[in-house]
């Protein structure tokens, strides 16, 4: 997993509302980027909906929200307008940002092993280094722990 003081890899992903997004066009923007398993789950669900309800508060802080998953753009538009969110999605549906981030690993449910997005967040500064890292996220409360850790810097 990438680790504060890193520089954050960089990439170039299809977003919500067309085109691609490339990261380091941000700059000097901060960046909030949350890797998710997938679209219309419960749990990620409710993390996306708790980051676009403090899209504005993250705005005013001085940072954008993206979200990463192997849904495809189609998927996320629909997602984004079933659940009215303010945020942007990114598709990565080869899994190459979420590995190189770290975020892509061994999972296990109802004792299945399996390969797939690991929820985890990382805050991306102005200078493209990564300020902060939350591995193994739980959904619930996240976006705020996140929203007060960059008030804190």
């Amino acid at each position: 997993m990438i680790e504060p003081g890193q520089m954050a890899p960089d990439f170039t992903l299809p977003v919500t509302g067309g085109g691609t997004l490339t990261l380091s066009a941000l700059r000097p923007q901060r960046v909030v980027l949350f890797f998710y398993p997938k679209d219309n789950t419960p749990a990620c669900t409710l993390e996306a909906r708790d980051f676009s309800a403090l899209a504005d508060d993250f705005a005013k802080a001085g940072a954008q929200i993206l979200g990463i998953s192997k849904d495809s753009a189609k998927v996320h538009e629909g997602f984004c307008a079933r659940q009215d969110l303010a945020i942007r999605l990114l598709s990565d549906k080869d899994s190459a940002t979420c590995e190189a981030y770290g975020a892509w690993g061994e999972k296990k449910l109802y004792g299945k092993v399996y390969q797939g997005i690991l929820r985890s967040t990382f805050l991306i500064g102005g200078d493209g280094r990564v300020e902060k890292v939350w591995p193994q996220v739980s959904a619930k409360g996240h976006a705020a722990e996140v929203l007060a850790a960059l008030r804190a810097l």
